[in-house]
């Protein structure tokens, strides 16, 4: 037997369980993971609210963490009992002691990588490799605008910008997260509780806008992300903290400049074997050579993981929050 949170109904915090479970034997193509560290992220919140739902109830949680190969399946032959891996695809279920998931899902953990250091950045670092290198290459010199900034993906993406000339600006909701943003390596902050994001950009951008802007915020940040898109540029929606936008308008894009609109998510870039080693290969050499520093700014029990969340939901963290088993 092992423990792992779980939940049967949708609602806050307070309906995860903690509980006993059988882990599954692996089938042909699956390996056992002993997790070390897992992530959290929002989309955990997502799926224990019910906005993503699950396909059967009760439910595990969590799809991202670090640990040690306990066992193997029969056709697995890229990994050995005893290595050191981290995954950020799934399924769910890494809020747990172990963990079964298929073998294309994993990648091999160099020593320069801690588990914490993985469980903390494997999703969030993925996430930051497919905006900045893949739905939008980034080019130096280039003005973009990140919302969130301090938070644990836009920690990350301050710090790769910068280390590719970029200039970013970063929304923040106090001058101690506009402190982080910039301690981390944006060009400039916007402190949305008291500054208009759009009027900034241009005043920042000297009335071009920028190019691409970057928003995981969703329902709130809408309308002052497409208002600081230059003409024909990018608005890339990858999260929905503050809820979900919905009744998009097209005939909007046009008004404001012809405008493009992407949503993408990590299973749309990761999505074989290769693409998710070589994303996690530019990812772990980024944090190695020390162009990415791991921020872990809380850690908790595995227990404790619905305070973990409360935490999180109401944005009193910054950087990233692990899960111990």
């Amino acid at each position: 037997m092992a423990k792992r949170i779980q939940f049967s109904r949708y609602g806050g915090p307070e309906v995860l369980e903690y509980l006993d479970f059988q882990p599954a034997q692996p089938g042909p193509r699956e390996v056992r993971v002993k997790n070390q560290a897992v992530g959290l992220n929002f989309i955990d919140v997502y799926y224990r609210s019910g906005l993503y739902p699950s396909p059967t109830l009760p439910a595990p949680l969590g799809s991202e963490g670090a640990g040690i190969v306990e066992a193997l399946g029969s056709a697995v032959s890229e990994f050995q009992v005893g290595d050191r891996v981290a995954y950020a695809t799934g399924p769910q279920g890494s809020y747990s002691e172990l963990h079964v998931l298929p073998a294309d899902n994993l990648v091999k953990l160099p020593d320069s990588v801690s588990f914490e250091q993985a469980a903390a950045v494997m999703l969030k670092g993925l996430t930051v490799q497919y905006l900045l290198r893949q739905c939008y290459e980034l080019k130096a010199g280039e003005t973009i605008l990140f919302h969130a900034a301090a938070g644990g993906v836009g920690s990350l993406a301050c710090q790769w910008a910068k280390a590719l000339g970029v200039k970013l600006i970063g929304t923040v909701s106090s001058a101690a997260k506009a402190e982080h943003a910039i301690a981390n390596g944006a060009w400039a902050t916007i402190d949305y509780s008291h500054e208009n994001i759009a009027q900034r950009v241009l005043e920042l951008t000297d009335g071009k806008k920028c190019p691409v802007v970057y928003d995981g915020v969703g329902h709130d940040t809408w309308e002052a992300s497409l208002d600081s898109v230059a003409k024909r540029g990018l608005l890339v929606s990858f999260g929905n903290a503050s809820g979900a936008v919905t009744g998009v308008n097209l005939g909007i894009l046009a008004q404001k400049g012809s405008l493009f609109v992407t949503r993408p998510n990590l299973a749309g870039y990761a999505d074989s074997p290769e693409r998710l080693r070589a994303m996690a290969a530019e990812l772990f050499g980024m944090i190695s050579n020390g162009q990415l520093q791991v921020d872990i700014s809380s850690q908790y029990a595995l227990k404790d993981a619905g305070i973990a969340q409360q935490a999180l939901s109401s944005r009193q963290t910054t950087g990233s929050t692990i899960l111990l088993p």
